[in-house]
């Protein structure tokens, strides 16, 4: 199987239009049409990272953190990026990251964080906005199924856990060819009256292209009436961070970080001052969340776990929430688990192995 079949699958787990707008996912180097004789699952793909793939005979890297983020004017192996990427462009390994695309899943990273602390009624933090359209056309009434299973095929109705969702209307439709045309049914200059159903699907955005390709491709129609629609409904099983509710009874503070230095193997937490509150539902969003303090707060979460908060972050809890800063690294830290189950389900025609170099930069002495 080439690198490009194998990032085509990937892709349809983790769709990386679902990734924000600032980030670098996707194939950052290699060569698509190559076979692929492993893949190496990672955290970062740094230069250590690489020769790991080496030695272990894998040419595909598949990383959360993209390690060319910014633009390259040279590759001199002046720094660790271009180092990194030199070795692998030497060794014709590719490099494929998908970062916030995992952020974003409902499956992903913060999933991962939640599972972890043994959270329950999981929902999204931060919902994905203007991800949604929907689909209007006229179809005749007997070819109303194969038009929507081209529909669904395509990946129109899916909502939340459930798919192949649709809604139905009969009615009459009226058209009248002219010149120049080759209708399905009826003649040139006499209006038909035709049996049709108006079907209704949503879809996320960024499948627009295909599944309007696959409607007109099923339609038997020379010209499909048909209309889209921008959703101003936030779809929410893709975004940013998590929250749930504790399994167990609610928690005093204290004990509530002492679960999460244990759940989390850490030395050291950083928080707000304790308000002498009970934590029961929490919220998370994994790497540098300090976007998703408001949105927790909203939630009425009684805890906020997160990365790389500053000084004044803290004064966001407002004495009515536990800000608690775990680490970047640390919170992101079960992601190469998850994409090496991931990976590993879906396929079984080469090696998938998990990266034991260490990347974290950060270090304490403690």
């Amino acid at each position: 199987m080439t690198i490009r079949k194998v990032i085509a699958e990937i892709d349809k787990l983790i769709p990386l239009q679902q990734a924000e707008g600032f980030d670098n996912v996707g194939l950052l180097c290699g060569v698509p049409d190559r076979n692929v004789s492993g893949i190496l699952v990672c955290h970062d793909a740094l230069e250590n990272v690489v020769q790991e793939a080496i030695e272990r005979n894998c040419n595909l890297i598949v990383c959360f953190h993209p390690i060319i983020f910014s633009g390259l004017k040279s590759l001199t192996g002046k720094n660790y990026v271009e180092r990194a990427v030199l070795k692998a462009i030497e060794n014709k390994i590719a490099i494929y990251a998908i970062h916030t695309a995992f952020d974003n899943h409902f499956f992903g990273v913060n999933h991962g964080i939640c599972r972890q602390l043994g959270l329950k009624n999981m929902k999204i933090l931060q919902p994905k906005e203007n991800n949604l359209k929907q689909l209007t056309v006229f179809v005749p009434k007997d070819h109303s199924e194969k038009v929507k299973e081209a529909l669904f095929s395509a990946g129109a109705g899916s909502i939340g856990f459930y798919d192949e969702c649709s809604f139905t209307i009969n009615g009459n439709g009226t058209f009248r060819p002219i010149e120049g045309s080759n209708p399905f049914s009826g003649q040139q200059n006499i209006r038909e009256n035709a049996d049709e159903d108006m079907i209704s699907v949503i879809f996320e955005s960024f499948k627009q292209g295909q599944i309007v390709g696959a409607m007109k491709h099923a339609h038997p129609y020379e010209e499909v009436a048909h209309q889209i629609y921008s959703l101003d409904n936030k779809n929410h099983h893709v975004g940013l961070g998590m929250y749930g509710d504790l399994e167990e009874e609610e928690m005093d503070e204290k004990d509530f970080l002492g679960l999460v230095k244990e759940k989390f193997g850490l030395e050291v937490i950083k928080h707000s001052a304790f308000n002498n509150k009970k934590i029961k539902r929490v919220g998370v969003l994994g790497g540098s969340g300090a976007s998703g303090i408001r949105s927790a707060a909203s939630k009425k979460c009684d805890a906020y776990l997160t990365g790389d908060l500053k000084y004044h972050d803290y004064f966001l809890a407002e004495s009515k929430m536990l800000i608690c800063d775990i680490g970047h690294y640390e919170s992101e830290q079960f992601v190469s688990q998850q994409l090496f189950e991931i990976l590993s389900q879906k396929f079984s025609t080469f090696a998938i192995s998990k990266s034991i170099e260490k990347t974290n930069p950060v270090n304490y002495f403690i």
